[in-house]
């Protein structure tokens, strides 16, 4: 039975999708998490209110975005 093995000739596909998916769920679910935090925390734990602990998360949104996307292949 071990002879049947040929390492490399499995097909992956399926574990890689797999891979990239928990992948981007954990980056953005992350970002969406700190997003949300920032806002509450600048909402009810300042004087600031509202406005500044949703244009800090909406920064802090628009950032995460531009440096979490995937980058084009510099290889091609």
């Amino acid at each position: 039975m071990a002879s049947e093995y040929h390492r490399g000739d499995m097909d992956i596909s399926e574990q890689v999708a797999t891979f990239n998916l928990f992948n981007g769920l954990t980056k953005w679910g992350s970002l969406s998490i700190a997003a949300l935090m920032v806002l509450l925390v600048v909402w009810f734990c300042t004087p600031a209110g509202f406005l500044a602990g949703f244009i800090s998360a909406a920064v802090m949104t628009v950032l995460g975005v531009v440096f979490l996307r995937e980058k084009p292949d510099a290889a091609h």
